[in-house]
């Protein structure tokens, strides 16, 4: 059995499916695709905290799937805009990760990760799988994963 880890770039992932298709990502849906005959060793959803209720019900369903959640306090600045950031953090996780597992999965879209990818391609025996919408997904990103795997209407609510 495949032994996998699972990183979830949750803003990146609510942002672009709703921007593409008014919809929101079913994350129990995906769980039963990614995971089917697998082993999770690590299952990491990383989130922005802005600490309302909706949201908090939100990532207790996340735990409830499987996920552990991680969250960064949503920051204001002055001048309007605002910071909330995992790359770093989903970056060391899947350094951390990548030598005890055959597998890594990243719910992303963004071409930050391409490096990300190719370096633990290049270091670890590891397959890498990146789910991501069609058109919001860098296609540096795509090249650098083993397999690509669109969000689709199966993978939406």
């Amino acid at each position: 059995m495949e032994k996998v880890a699972i990183f979830a770039d949750v803003q990146n992932i609510y942002y672009t499916t709703r921007q593409h298709y008014r919809r929101q990502f079913n994350y129990s849906a995906f769980w039963s695709t990614a995971t089917a005959n697998r082993e999770v060793i690590a299952a990491l959803a990383y989130a922005i905290d802005k600490g309302d209720s909706k949201q908090r019900s939100f990532q207790q369903t996340l735990r409830i799937i499987g996920f552990d959640v991680k969250l960064k306090p949503y920051i204001q600045r002055r001048d309007g805009s605002a910071k909330g950031d995992w790359d770093v953090g989903i970056t060391l996780d899947v350094i951390d990760h990548a030598p005890k597992v055959d597998v890594v999965i990243l719910l992303s879209g963004d071409g930050d990760f391409d490096v990300l990818l190719a370096k633990i391609r290049h270091v670890y025996p590891v397959t890498t799988e990146v789910y991501g919408v069609s058109a919001l997904t860098a296609p540096s990103l795509i090249h650098a994963s083993d397999r690509y795997i669109p969000i689709d209407d199966k993978l939406l609510l």
